[in-house]
């Protein structure tokens, strides 16, 4: 009983996290590149929700209007989200005709996010953060791949050019992990969602965007519900910056757990092979069975025990175990960065399994989240 546990506890964060992304690599490298069809501009509506981003709206707002895309007609949206600080008054002291500031009380992104749509007028929808920076041509890298009437969203890439001196260096990480995955999945036609950061949809998609879900998730795939393919843009980058601190990687990978289970449960239509194809098989793969994995990892730890016996193999997998985790919590108690880059990683990785457990544990319990301050997770 306790082999068949073992490797029923094993092989499902195997095949989520190394298994899923070498297949499609692999499946990737026979599929043909599709070639880019000429296509005309596109009016374009960019969404920003913020919530207390004095120090960061200004500069944003600039760099928006200063793209070089030739947009036959560019509007930037700006809900703010019950900020109480000077994000309003800054916004509105551009005085550019282009920029809609929209002063909201404390209603949460979801809501901020679906007023500002309902006034927006544009083709594309362009949704962004306040903090994150772009180079002048992000707009038109990112809505070049429209020009094909089957692509209906497209995703940005976010990157982290200057890593912290501790557990960001696994931020960083795994963003290029991502980044290798959902080139992959472009490859294939099958990538299953695009970060908020920088996200543009057609307009007529657009959802509403229902509680309690993960915005970026929802309307990225409101383009799969309609039978169109979600592009990832490599090129199309956007600057971040990681986090460093244990607690705040915690409580990010928390929320986005119980937002993200949340949302597959919203939008589970998508999870149907036999009507969405590859593109189910890739969402269960890269979403649902990758946030179920680490709950494994305690009875993987426990029936590994009761191996001890069994074989060389279950001891050097015990130990293994053990080592891993006990580098990742050195990685966590060195503050200063001063042990190697693999004790961070392994910090890293802990505190974002255990944040993915948790979070599941809170979304079977009926925890959900609503209001969000950005400031939290930086």
């Amino acid at each position: 009983m306790a082999e068949i546990l073992f490797w029923s506890c094993l092989l499902l964060p195997a095949y989520a996290y190394l298994g899923y992304p070498l297949g499609l690599a692999l499946l990737a490298l026979f599929s043909p590149r599709r070639p880019l069809p000429p296509g005309a501009p596109l009016s374009v509506s960019v969404i920003i929700a913020a919530h207390n981003e004095a120090p960061h709206i200004a500069q944003k707002l600039a760099t928006l209007l200063a793209q070089d895309y030739p947009a036959p007609a560019l509007e930037i949206i700006l809900a703010s989200d019950g900020s109480d600080d000077a994000t309003v008054a800054i916004a509105r002291s551009l005085g550019d005709p282009r920029v809609q500031v929209l002063d909201l009380p404390r209603v949460g992104k979801v809501e901020a996010l679906n007023r500002a749509v309902a006034l927006a007028r544009q083709q594309v929808l362009v949704f962004t953060d306040a903090d994150n920076q772009w180079a002048s041509d992000t707009l038109g890298k990112l809505l070049a791949p429209l020009a094909d009437p089957q692509v209906g969203a497209c995703g940005g890439n976010m990157i982290i050019p200057r890593r912290g001196h501790a557990l960001s260096l696994g931020d960083k990480l795994y963003r290029h992990y991502e980044g290798w995955l959902r080139r992959a999945e472009n490859r294939t036609g099958c990538m299953v969602s695009a970060d908020g950061a920088l996200l543009a949809l057609r307009r007529e998609l657009f959802q509403s965007i229902p509680p309690e879900v993960n915005d970026d998730f929802f309307i990225s795939t409101c383009a799969p519900l309609a039978g169109r393919r979600i592009v990832y843009v490599e090129q199309a980058q956007v600057l971040d910056q990681g986090v460093d601190e244990a607690g705040k990687q915690f409580r990010r990978r928390l929320r986005v757990t119980v937002g993200g289970l949340q949302s597959l449960a919203t939008r589970r239509e998508l999870l149907n092979p036999l009507r969405h194809g590859w593109y189910a098989i890739a969402l269960i793969s890269h979403k649902l069975i990758r946030r179920l994995a680490p709950v494994l990892l305690l009875p993987l730890l426990l029936s590994n025990l009761f191996l001890w016996d069994a074989g060389v193999f279950y001891r050097l997998a015990l130990l293994g175990q053990l080592l891993g985790y006990a580098i990742g919590i050195a990685g966590l108690l060195d503050r200063q960065g001063r042990l190697p880059k693999p004790f961070h990683l392994a910090g890293f990785l802990l505190v974002t399994l255990a944040g993915m457990a948790v979070g599941l544990w809170q979304f079977l319990r009926g925890q959900r989240y609503g209001l969000w301050n950005p400031q939290q997770n930086r």
